[in-house]
């Protein structure tokens, strides 16, 4: 069996996503030991951006009239494309960034969708856990209400598009601690951390099992 795990964060030392996504992983190594962990971390090694436009153009052009960028692009898309089908549980941290995913996760996205196509359920009802956590509150009544573009977006691809069994696992108010505008909300942020902590476990117990 093999999980797949991939990270978006460009502070991997002090992550809120990857300390929720490595609880999810953990339940399903312990579940599984011996077994394949494939792990991608778009911040840390991020892919080129010129790849999308390269393999986008690429495909559209005769194999002998391709330049090595678009080969390159096209194997590269081809092969995090391979990943994912390859995949029997995955496990994703994205974090919102100026409203919506970064240029990283977005990047990995569109070279999914140019080597498998828009209609081919990559994930067909492989169990998924996506981790995605933000800076500030966008709940009901909060002022900054209706401004997450990124959730909806990954609902969309990962479920709709892709075919997965999603689960998503939310944490609000990481930025709390550190912004002294938000302190009121500390004792709130707490709360929802403690409560992204209890789904982790959760979920990576499920994952497990399935």
């Amino acid at each position: 069996m093999t999980l797949f795990r991939l990270d978006a964060s460009i502070f991997p030392a002090t992550s809120a996503g990857a300390e929720i996504a490595d609880i999810v992983s953990d339940r399903w190594i312990e579940a599984h030991p011996g077994e394949t962990v494939v792990r991608r971390h778009l911040g840390t090694a991020p892919l080129p951006a010129e790849a999308w436009a390269d393999a986008t153009v690429g495909a559209a052009t005769p194999e002998a009239d391709r330049t090595p960028a678009q080969r390159e692009a096209l194997a590269l898309a081809a092969s995090l494309a391979d990943e994912l089908k390859g995949a029997d549980a995955v496990v994703l941290a994205v974090p919102l960034y100026n409203y919506g995913v970064s240029q990283h996760f977005k990047t990995w996205t569109d070279l999914v969708i140019t080597a498998a196509g828009p209609t081919d359920p990559v994930l067909k009802d492989v169990p998924t856990v996506l981790v995605t956590t933000k800076g500030g509150g966008y709940g009901p009544g909060t002022p900054r209400e209706g401004w997450d573009h990124s959730t909806p977006y990954l609902r969309r691809v990962l479920a709709d598009m892709w075919g997965a069994d999603l689960t998503v696992i939310e944490r609000e108010l990481t930025l709390a601690a550190t912004n002294p505008q938000l302190e009121p909300l500390r004792p709130l942020a707490a709360e929802l951390h403690g409560k992204a902590l209890d789904a982790a476990y959760t979920a990576g117990k499920a994952l497990a099992g399935k």
